[in-house]
């Protein structure tokens, strides 16, 4: 597999300079790259552990780390490259203190740089389009004009400023240019979001309409100026400005060999072609210059639609939610219930079809007629249509009628158990004493319809309380056997034999009588 810094081209193992950012202990390595990225701003570049302790604790990083934790992190950050571990030798007084391992940490380039970088994206940059740096920079190539014109050898360290400040005012204008354009597509695709504040979005937009035209016509200008000027140089003297300021750079380096001059020659020489090739036309291709006013233009009416898109859709938005509460106040403004019914049919389609017979006699008499297919059916001759079909929404059927399903079977079958059922109930109180009391006991033996009718009423009873120590009376499900069940107070157990087998339970007082008519009924 292919690593990540042979694809980008940088040597194995740079992108550890990052990983710092992601560990476990993010917060306890930050604090320690900027304790010792201030220092070297005040010009300390190493510093003892103990020191960076003190340091980080005036951070008010909670927890606050120990010193073993901070001597952890310090080594971590030096396996990162991050920063780089010498001898402390300043404070040996004896041979045990030369033979104790003092370290103190120095912030590597590499290190320091990503720290930057981390700061930088924190920080973020500002989605603008900088008028006033294309201000400044027209003013600076004009003073470079003059300079190059001027017959006089130039002051080397106002060139040198002058394009110094040219650099840093074109980079301002391309970072915030990135941004801003960058932001410009995220608004222009932002979806409408019905519950957000759309007064402030559009007024948003708004601005930001006459923030591309205000630019544009700015950029226009100082294009054709900017263009103009760097034209004026390059006729004038742009080599002897260049070497100049090539020689002050390389003035200031530590080894002022020839050929470093000659790579700083060669960096001051890129630094303008960029800035040429930002701004002037060429055959070949379109310039950043035109390609930002190009992007400027076309924002704006994409951003003119998608006001007109909020604004169409506040003013009538297309959803159910919001055509239902408009035909709810249709309904309420109709004046007649005949309105509100035509309303009705219309909104819904609850409207007769137009239905035609067709049979033989209809389809010669169109044949007959000859009537083209793009013929109106206003002026087309009229259809039979059947009155039945208009009235009840159906033809009668012709034909055989279905044929009826003969159920004498399963009705016989149901006659026949209804008959055994009222028999089985009619004999039950003659079975079960006749009105009188007995025990369960003396029943001995049932059959298998009684059986089922003394479960049937021995469920009624349990689920009325009837087995505790005082009697009870229920009513069979059907309201026509009423039973009274008593306790016999001598513990009897009362044995029943059917033929699906042998039912054993406590003994108990039992008397069934008929219900009468009147009472079953009430």
């Amino acid at each position: 597999m292919t690593a990540v810094s042979e694809i980008i081209g940088a040597p194995p193992g740079r992108l550890k300079a990052f990983a710092y950012a992601a560990a476990e202990k993010a917060p306890v390595y930050r604090v320690i790259m900027g304790v010792l990225l201030r220092a070297k701003e005040r010009f300390v570049f190493r510093m003892r552990p103990h020191e960076i302790l003190h340091e980080v604790h005036k951070c008010g990083l909670t927890p606050a780390p120990d010193a073993a934790e901070i001597e952890s992190a310090l080594e971590q950050l030096c396996e990162w490259g991050n920063l780089e571990a010498h001898p402390d030798t300043a404070e040996v007084h004896t041979v045990e203190d030369f033979y104790k391992q003092r370290h103190v940490y120095q912030i590597t380039s590499q290190g320091e740089s990503a720290e930057l970088a981390l700061n930088d994206y924190e920080t973020g940059r500002k989605a603008e389009l900088q008028t006033s740096a294309l201000l400044d920079i027209r003013e600076l190539l004009d003073d470079l004009r003059r300079m190059a014109r001027d017959d006089a050898a130039p002051d080397p360290g106002k060139v040198h400023r002058d394009l110094l400040a040219l650099r840093a005012c074109f980079e301002a204008l391309k970072a915030g240019a990135h941004t801003f354009m960058s932001m410009l597509e995220q608004e222009i695709d932002l979806q409408f979001d019905p519950d957000a504040q759309v007064d402030a979005i559009v007024a948003r937009r708004q601005r930001l309409i006459d923030y591309l035209e205000r630019f544009i016509a700015e950029l226009v200008i100082a294009t054709d100026a900017i263009v103009q000027s760097v034209r004026d140089i390059e006729e004038c003297g742009l080599d002897r400005l260049l070497e100049q300021a090539a020689a002050r750079r390389a003035a200031d380096a530590v080894d002022p060999d020839p050929a470093n001059v000659e790579r700083i020659r060669g960096r001051v020489r890129a630094e303008w072609e960029d800035f040429r090739s930002w701004f002037a036309s060429r055959s070949d291709r379109l310039t950043n210059a035109d390609a930002l006013r190009s992007r400027a233009r076309a924002a704006i009416p994409a951003l003119l639609s998608a006001i007109t898109r909020i604004n169409d859709r506040r003013n009538d938005r297309i959803d159910r939610f919001n055509d239902l509460r408009v035909l709810a106040r249709w309904f309420a403004a109709a004046e007649s219930d005949a309105d509100a019914h035509r309303l009705w049919r219309t909104a819904f389609g609850l409207h007769p079809a137009r239905h035609f017979l067709i049979n033989d006699a209809t389809l010669d008499e169109h044949e007959g007629r000859d009537v083209r297919p793009d013929t109106s059916w206003l002026d087309a001759p009229p259809l039979k249509i059947s009155s039945r079909l208009r009235l009840f929404g159906a033809l009668p059927r012709s034909g055989r009628l279905s044929r009826v399903v003969d159920r004498a079977a399963e009705k016989k079958k149901l006659a026949a158990a209804t008959q055994d059922e009222v028999q089985r109930i009619l004999t039950s109180p003659a079975r079960f004493g006749a009105g009188g009391r007995m025990r369960l006991s003396d029943l001995e033996t049932l059959e298998s319809g009684e059986f089922e009718l003394f479960l049937d009423l021995l469920g009624e009873a349990v689920s009325a309380n009837a087995l505790l120590s005082e009697g009870a009376e229920v009513l069979s499900s059907d309201g026509t056997l009423k039973v009274r069940l008593s306790p016999t107070g001598d513990a009897r157990t009362a044995v029943i034999h059917t033929p699906e087998g042998t039912f054993e339970g406590p003994d108990f007082w039992i008397s069934i009588e008929q219900n009468s008519i009147d009472e079953v009924t009430a």
